[in-house]
């Protein structure tokens, strides 16, 4: 049997921060090649991405799995009581950087993967599409492995992603969909003068001070059937000015929004822009705006995915999980418009912290439940 807690302190032990690669990949390429897979790397620019299947394409139904092996930086590694990358073990704890965000997510389902083939050949087939380049601008990463399976007449009928769903307990939420995720950037610009004489200037900061009051007071919406509602948040406001006696020329603000299905990126975008083409027109001043979108907001309708996903669950743990759409974003954004998807994973409760670390019984869990969710799918 392939031990998804040994497997997942081999790839801690692969320094895999975004976008070096670090050895954890070529190490599932290995592994997965050795257990039958055909696997392929699927690398753009500087980013390093992993396709493996077994089986054939047109043999039955496709069941995929997604998930990433890059991590977050260490952070301070002075307030860290372990080698990031040592994986030691604790108290039955397995420490390092990704331990929880997503490495053993990754080998929870590859080492479940691998027994099932072997034990019981399925009739269909199985993919792992894993990336470097999740925690970073993610554009090089499920992105590019997508647009060669498109390429390449490869597809999913139905996929997992392994992050961490559990916000406490193990099994008690999964995730069906994500709330869409914008970021706008605005300049208000006047006339730089000196403070003595406002007259002879035009100040933006008013005027920024008004719009993003409007902003932060506006109201989105109520939340939706499977979605709460949508938030707005003020990130920055800054001028750049170290001089108290003079008005400068240009104040710059971002605003964060995450959004629910009554909202599109297109126009949510619209609405900022005419509030600041209303703020920009009474105040005499000028107000670009910038827009980048991270994701739309998603839905996995509850069905048949959903059902597998919460059947395994509970016959492994007890607990029926929440269907939930919380949380920020993940590479389902993008493997929504392939195929259904939905999340599960263990509890996350220290991704991306010092000190982060998976309590060891809960990889053998996972991998239990993705078992009988492969031994469902393919039943």
């Amino acid at each position: 049997m392939t031990d998804p807690a040994k497997l997942t302190a081999d790839l801690i032990q692969c320094p895999s921060v975004t976008p070096l690669e670090g050895g954890a990949l070529q190490l599932l390429d290995t592994l997965l090649s050795n257990a039958g897979f055909v696997t392929t790397r699927v690398d753009r620019g500087d980013t390093a991405n992993l396709f493996a299947r077994w089986g054939g394409q047109t043999n039955g139904r496709t069941f995929g799995f997604n998930g990433h092996t890059d991590v977050v930086p260490v952070g301070d590694i002075d307030a860290w009581s372990v080698d990031p990358f040592g994986a030691e073990i604790k108290d039955g704890f397995l420490y390092g950087r990704g331990s929880t965000d997503m490495k053993s997510g990754v080998a929870a389902f590859a080492a479940a993967a691998i027994d099932f083939v072997a034990a019981s050949p399925p009739k269909g087939s199985i993919v792992l599409a894993i990336t470097g380049d999740e925690e970073g601008d993610a554009t090089d990463g499920t992105v590019a492995l997508l647009d060669w399976m498109t390429e390449s007449g490869e597809k999913i009928d139905h996929c997992l992603v392994g992050e961490p769903t559990c916000p406490d307990t193990m099994g008690e939420m999964m995730k069906i969909g994500r709330r869409g995720s914008m970021t706008a950037y605005f300049t208000v610009t006047g006339v730089q003068g000196h403070s003595a004489y406002p007259h002879r200037a035009k100040n933006p900061l008013p005027a920024m001070a008004r719009l993003v009051d409007r902003l932060a007071c506006h109201e989105l919406d109520a939340g939706t059937e499977h979605f709460d509602a949508s938030t707005l948040a003020i990130t920055t406001i800054d001028t750049g000015n170290t001089a108290n006696n003079v008005i400068p020329a240009n104040c710059r603000a971002t605003v964060n929004v995450r959004f629910n299905d009554d909202h599109t990126s297109q126009s949510l975008s619209a609405w900022l822009r005419s509030v600041a083409d209303e703020i920009a027109t009474s105040n005499d001043v000028e107000i670009a705006m910038r827009v980048r979108v991270s994701g739309e907001s998603f839905i996995t309708a509850p069905g048949e995915l959903s059902a597998l996903i919460a059947g395994a669950v509970e016959a492994e743990t007890g607990i029926t999980p929440e269907l939930s759409t919380s949380g920020g974003t993940s590479d389902a954004r993008f493997v929504k418009d392939h195929c259904p998807v939905v999340e599960f994973g263990l509890v996350g409760k220290t991704m991306q912290q010092v000190d982060e670390r998976v309590e060891i019984a809960q990889i053998h869990q996972l991998k239990a439940i993705y078992t009988r969710i492969l031994q469902d799918y393919f039943a």
